[in-house]
């Protein structure tokens, strides 16, 4: 069984900005992946973007750069 990790999670409204995340961060080397979202949290999209915790600043700004709007962001353990 895989150790459970503090991870940072960025939820979508659509499916079609979790995917432009996705990209986004790929070609710009920003740690992560999408993942189906966790049943802790709601969203309109079923996926979000889970990154290592200290990773926060670079995803967010990531987020920014590529004009790519995000619901919320949260800290679980997953």
């Amino acid at each position: 069984m895989r150790a459970k990790l503090p991870r940072l999670v960025v939820t979508f409204s659509t499916t079609a900005a979790a995917m432009e995340m996705e990209r986004y961060c790929q070609a710009n080397g920003i740690s992560g992946r999408l993942i189906p979202t966790p049943r802790e949290i709601t969203a309109d999209c079923g996926l979000a973007w889970s990154a290592p915790s200290e990773a926060e600043s670079a995803v967010l700004q990531a987020a920014n750069n590529g004009c790519i709007e995000y619901a919320a962001v949260y800290h679980l353990v997953i």
